[in-house]
């Protein structure tokens, strides 16, 4: 049977999978075969009960339902790569009954409270608060995920159109229509850019303050530190700012199959989330306005 490092290779090369998601999917694998091993088997026991008893582990050890849906999905991808290699019949994990998730509302920060943060805070004229401005506005006004953001080269800006090229999951190309403000703005990131740093010939749009490309932990730091200014929200992740773009636009009247599009879901189940606080601006509205409500 084909093992997990085989697997592995292939998400890499074949569909082209990020970094870290190969990490997760390792790691869920490898806790899956040390299940297996505590119960002595040597390899993966891929029947029903087996998983099922996996399951119900990670439930009595606490893990939360999300997490172990992911867990479960890792582990059926690994299954389906080895029925399409004809060494598993059918998939054991679809007969496995999964814990009930609980809908999550995502978080996002209010509109006032990013307009204030963008027009009337003091980043800085320098290298530094001139990129730290420009990751914080690209973020909320594009959606785009961190990952997009650090692999973004300075040909992926089209300042004539005012579009930018955002290379997304799955290695899927797609193109974002920004604003005349924000094209400006990116320009003027490139000078200062070009002016600190006048030898690189790195093509990433972002660098550090030492002229490295930018890490994802590094963006995460940035966009911590800033939203932590104007929110108590218990997450302050680029991704807040990716929930923030989306409802924003759908409280503005946006369609929401265009921001499908722009935020690069495969599906629009994925972006429907977004409409329950659509809905609740709505309620608050008609309770706040009409006369009998």
């Amino acid at each position: 049977m084909r093992g997990v490092n085989e697997f592995i290779t292939y998400l890499q090369t074949e569909k082209r999978y990020a970094a870290h998601t190969l990490i997760s999917y390792k790691n869920d694998l490898e806790q899956f075969h040390a299940f297996c091993r505590d119960r002595g088997n040597e390899g993966m026991d891929l029947f029903f009960r087996t998983i099922r008893s996996w399951v119900v582990s990670m439930m009595e050890s606490g893990y939360a339902p999300r997490t172990i849906h992911r867990k479960l999905s890792s582990l059926r991808s690994y299954c389906k790569y080895l029925i399409s290699h004809g060494e598993l019949e059918s998939n054991p994990v679809d007969r496995v009954l999964k814990p009930k998730l609980n809908r999550r509302v995502p978080q996002f920060v209010d509109e006032k409270s990013i307009n204030r943060m963008l027009d009337q805070y003091e980043f800085g004229d320098d290298f530094q608060g001139c990129r730290n401005k420009l990751i914080i506005n690209l973020l909320y006004q594009t959606g785009i995920r961190r990952s997009e953001l650090v692999g973004l080269g300075q040909d992926d800006f089209d300042p004539g159109k005012h579009q930018l090229k955002v290379l997304g999951k799955r290695n899927k190309e797609r193109i974002i229509p920004i604003g005349r403000e924000l094209s400006a703005s990116i320009s003027g990131y490139l000078n200062t850019r070009a002016e600190a740093f006048p030898g690189s010939a790195l093509d990433v749009m972002f660098l550090t303050n030492h002229g490295k490309p930018v890490y994802p932990k590094l963006i995460y730091r940035i966009v911590n530190r800033y939203i932590g200014m104007i929110t108590t929200l218990e997450k302050k992740s680029p991704h807040i700012l990716r929930h923030t773009f989306a409802t924003h636009m759908l409280n503005s009247g946006a369609d929401l199959n265009a921001i499908k599009e722009i935020l690069g879901h495969a599906s629009l189940s994925a972006t429907q989330v977004y409409t329950h606080n659509t809905f609740e601006k709505i309620k608050s509205i008609y309770n706040q306005a009409h006369p009998r409500a």
